[in-house]
């Protein structure tokens, strides 16, 4: 049977929400949305659930459905289901219009109501829009059950870092030091105690004879977020490496983002190559007898807010941490090389757990996205999936703890 082609302005009404302000909002169970998300609580609701409420300034076009009783502030539309849609269905085919790009309003952001009704829509019968819900409903809860197992999996780490570094395994009494209390037989050490600490360079870009044919790896602060860099995107020559400040930072070292005014700065990771760097990165080399570079990283990553505190001290807003200053910063290191690998033992352990959950999550969403795209254009029918009605648990896609 065919789908029914309408417009969007036949099917629903975009109404005004009702201005509420902070100071009175009591604080109670009803969930206070604004244009993206709930911002804030209060003991009386504008609207019974479930209901949709579409940003109509600041975040325009952001799209978020409410299953119990709702107050939308005067900063977004709710829906008026004129059509008798199933209400999550219609969420959904809000997802696939385009909203967020339809700025009526040079000046002022805002979602213009008439170019929104304009907007053609398909539309199957009732039974078929609730299994087009159901279908979508089940991948997008198995999205959110992984975002939660990602969130208690980091804080399970956190609480297992403070454990670790503060008590080690052995034990042992603690001992006060600089940086706080460690086990007694731990020494407390500053990072240019293991090697040599230092930055790179980035070539010139106008100069051909940098980069054409460059075969030897060169990394910018964007890479520190793997953790463990196993390979480069870029490649610099030997007469950029002779020409440029560009020291080789050999396999097993430390690097840190040093500069940034987003999340990158303070971010460790432990090079699985020999490699340069650019001027945003400094180096680390770990040349020290019996240290573990792992052990060392997973430390230091526990000071990434230390380490952006530090680098934003004073006000500035040209944050940078320098090599000086990561030389003379104190580290915990375990005398006995083999609690140190028991430690990272422990910690690698957590973090295949993080890594497992996120990789599921983004498989998660990219299978939301196709069958969002697929089932809202009739492109696949849900009768064409032959999937039994606890889909995501036979196909493994719920997870598990």
């Amino acid at each position: 049977m065919s789908w029914r082609q309408s417009t969007l302005g036949e099917e629903i009404e975009l109404a005004y929400g009702k201005s509420l302000q902070e100071s009175t909002r009591s604080g109670g169970s009803i969930p206070v949305y604004g244009s993206n998300g709930i911002v804030g609580w209060h003991n009386k609701a504008l609207l019974d659930g479930p209901g949709i409420v579409i940003g109509r300034k600041g975040s325009v076009g952001a799209i978020n459905y409410s299953e119990r009783p709702f107050w939308p502030i005067d900063t977004t539309y709710y829906v008026v289901n004129r059509g008798g849609h199933d209400w999550k269905f219609l969420h959904f085919l809000l997802l696939t219009l385009g909203l967020d790009e339809m700025n009526g309003h040079a000046v002022v952001p805002g979602l213009n109501r008439e170019t929104a009704y304009a907007v053609p829509v398909a539309l199957p019968l009732i039974a078929e829009q609730r299994k087009i819900a159901a279908v979508l409903g089940k991948v997008q809860a198995a999205v959110e059950v992984e975002g939660e197992l990602m969130r208690v999996t980091r804080e399970l780490k956190k609480a297992a870092l403070r454990q670790l570094f503060t008590r080690g395994l052995r034990g042992e009494p603690q001992k006060e030091t600089e940086i706080g209390p460690v086990p007694v037989s731990w020494d407390v050490v500053p990072l240019g105690s293991f090697g040599p600490v230092g930055n790179g360079s980035t070539p010139r870009r106008t100069e051909p004879g940098y980069w054409k044919g460059g075969a030897i790896p060169w990394l910018t602060s964007a890479m520190v977020y793997g953790r463990i860099v196993e390979r480069a995107v870029e490649f610099v020559t030997p007469l950029a490496v002779k020409e440029c400040h560009l020291p080789k930072v050999p396999l097993n070292s430390l690097i840190i983002a040093i500069t940034g005014q987003g999340k990158t700065l303070g971010h460790v990771a432990r090079v699985a190559i020999e490699t340069c760097v650019s001027q945003h990165v400094a180096f680390i080399t770990m040349e020290r007898p019996k240290v573990v570079p792992d052990f060392v990283r997973q430390y230091l990553d526990t000071r990434y807010a230390h380490f952006r505190q530090i680098a934003m001290g004073g006000g500035s807003t040209k944050g940078a941490l320098t090599c000086s200053f990561l030389k003379g910063y104190p580290v915990p290191l375990p005398t006995d090389e083999d609690e140190q690998k028991e430690i990272v033992g422990h910690l690698a352990k957590i973090d295949a757990k993080l890594a497992h959950h996120e990789a599921r999550q983004k498989l998660l969403r990219e299978l939301f996205r196709t069958l969002l795209r697929d089932l809202m254009t009739a492109r696949r029918r849900v009768t064409s999936l032959d999937l039994p009605d606890h889909f995501v648990e036979a196909n493994k896609l719920v997870p598990t703890a």
